[in-house]
C-alpha cells in the first residue's frame, strides 16, 4: 500500500500549506477596512462578488485559506485531495491577475509592480498541478 503522503511531497505541501494557513487565520482576525479592501479588489476582477458584503467575503476568503492549508498540511489528507484544493485556490488567484489590468503591463502576461504580488503566486498552481498529475 502506497503512504498517502510521498515524502517528496512534503517539503511543498508544508512549506505552501502553512503560509496559506497563516494567511487564513490572519484574515480570520481581519477588520472592516481590510474587508472593504479585499473585496473591493476580488469584486474588480470577479463582479459577481460585488453584492456579497466585505465583511462575509473576508470570512469566507479566510475559510477558505484555512481549508486548503489544513488539507496540505495534514499528512492524512491524499496529495490528490491537496493538489486540488491548490489548484483551485491558486486558480483564483491567477483569474485575479489575468482580471486585473493594472497588474499585468500592457498586452502582456508580465507583472507591473502593483501585480507582482500576485502574480508570484503563480508557484501554488504549478505545485498544486504537480500534485494532481503524480500517479503516486
Amino acid at each position: 500500500m502506497r503512504p498517502r503522503l510521498p515524502l517528496r511531497h512534503l517539503p511543498q505541501r508544508v512549506a505552501t500549506g502553512a503560509f496559506i494557513l497563516h494567511s487564513g487565520l490572519e484574515k480570520w482576525k481581519g477588520d472592516s477596512e481590510q474587508a472593504e479592501r479585499l473585496h473591493g479588489f476580488a469584486s474588480g476582477a470577479y463582479p459577481q462578488l460585488a453584492s456579497l458584503p466585505s465583511e462575509k467575503f473576508l470570512r469566507a476568503l479566510a475559510l477558505g485559506e484555512i481549508v486548503t492549508g489544513g488539507l496540505l498540511v495534514a499528512p492524512v489528507v491524499p496529495s490528490r485531495l491537496a493538489g486540488a484544493a491548490l489548484t483551485a485556490f491558486a486558480g483564483g488567484l491567477m483569474g485575479l491577475y489575468v482580471k486585473t489590468p493594472s497588474m499585468r503591463r500592457p498586452g502582456s502576461i508580465w507583472p507591473t509592480q502593483a501585480g507582482l504580488a500576485v502574480s508570484k503566486d503563480v508557484w501554488m498552481l504549478g505545485i498544486g498541478l504537480g500534485m494532481l498529475l503524480d500517479r503516486s
